[in-house]
């Protein structure tokens, strides 16, 4: 069991963001916004729950970023407009006023997108059929519609509904940073993967160039927020439809997007594994985590992946991260940070938290 005197409870700093311990609450998809995607009093009382129990840092759900073609789900909240972003600010400041930071996750659906109240079709990189079926614990039924190709001035737009949403985040409804979801086959993995990006032009190709969108979206981020506070990325392998996705490229394939990322402007990448200290690729060598940290040196890192365990979660500081992010193991313990200061037992993940829908329940709302 950690004790207080354990590295995880050490303050830290991410890009002047005063943080109180490393531990964070990782993003997870709650669909518990109102159908216009505005968040609500159900979400602001289920998130403050982690800052009173001790989580330094609260990573929200994916929010959508435009009203185009980038919303995933069904009462799933968005920053597309003011009336969004002003919707959210009774939330930040509920966190704050617990002692928590927080930082909203960015997210285009793109091709995996299962509701969508602005279009009646999807788009992505390519015309073809994503693999796998919509999930039923988001409203999903089916399999996956064909998506649109998109234009050069549709990836324009989702460019810049990333930086006005960043903007609209920061000066509006407060929050203390961004995070642009490049992981788990959306929109912008979609374009990093090349079995759903086939195009042949400055989008396509190599990994290098296909790499090139999200590095775009850090980029125009980045020039709309100026230094007024942390802009990261979260990168993972395995996609939300392809749980058990590699990348082909291996070794070369993570020295080409995390120094091409490293590079792009962020403050810090969010890497996450369905088991994050497991070897990246095959049966040994180096984690994900472990190749982020020898190609991006000098970028902070949460590591995120079954790191509930405490001595996982240290190990991982271990390992190179800066911070720890929880997700099931915050679901079940939203006082995680203060059960091991205390010496209390940790409670065991209980699925039906995300079932049959994957939204917050009463339970998660109280004090």
């Amino acid at each position: 069991m950690s004790t207080p005197a354990s590295p995880l409870f050490a303050p830290a700093n991410l890009h002047g963001l005063q943080l109180p311990n490393r531990l964070a609450v990782a993003p997870m998809t709650r669909v518990s916004a109102s159908p216009e995607g505005h968040a609500n009093a159900t979400m602001a009382r289920y998130y403050e729950r982690f800052a009173k129990g001790g989580f330094g840092l609260v990573v929200t759900e994916g929010i959508y970023t435009d009203a185009a073609y980038s919303q995933g789900y069904f009462r799933q909240p968005g920053l597309s407009d003011g009336e969004q972003a002003r919707a959210w600010r009774p939330v930040v400041k509920t966190i704050q006023g617990a002692g928590g930071r927080v930082i909203a996750q960015l997210m285009h659906a793109g091709a995996l997108s299962q509701f969508n109240r602005f279009r009646d079709h999807t788009a992505g990189p390519s015309a073809l059929r994503p693999s796998g079926t919509q999930m039923t614990a988001y409203r999903g039924e089916g399999e996956y519609p064909v998506p649109r190709a998109m234009t050069d001035a549709d990836i324009a737009e989702a460019i810049h509904g990333f930086a006005r949403a960043a903007l609209l985040a920061v000066e509006v409804a407060g929050f203390d940073g961004v995070e642009i979801h490049g992981a788990n086959g959306y929109l912008l993995d979609q374009f990093m993967t090349g079995h759903t990006n086939a195009r042949a032009d400055r989008w396509g190709g190599a990994l290098d160039q296909r790499v090139h969108l999200t590095v775009e979206v850090v980029r125009a981020v980045r020039q709309m927020l100026g230094t007024s506070a942390p802009v990261g990325v979260r990168i993972s392998q395995g996609k939300v439809n392809d749980f058990g996705h590699k990348w082909p490229e291996a070794g070369a394939g993570a020295a080409t997007v995390f120094e091409a990322l490293a590079r792009s402007g962020i403050d810090y990448l969010h890497v996450t594994e369905f088991e994050a200290w497991r070897p990246a690729f095959g049966d040994a060598g180096p984690s994900l985590l472990q190749l982020a940290r020898r190609h991006a040196p000098g970028i902070a890192l949460i590591a995120n992946g079954s790191l509930h365990d405490p001595g996982r979660a240290a190990a991982a500081l271990a390992d190179g991260a800066d911070f720890v992010a929880l997700g099931r193991g915050a679901l079940s313990n939203p006082d995680w940070p203060k059960r091991l200061t205390e010496g209390r037992a940790l409670a065991a993940f209980d699925p039906a938290l995300l079932s049959p829908l994957g939204d917050i329940k009463p339970a998660e709302q109280q004090g």
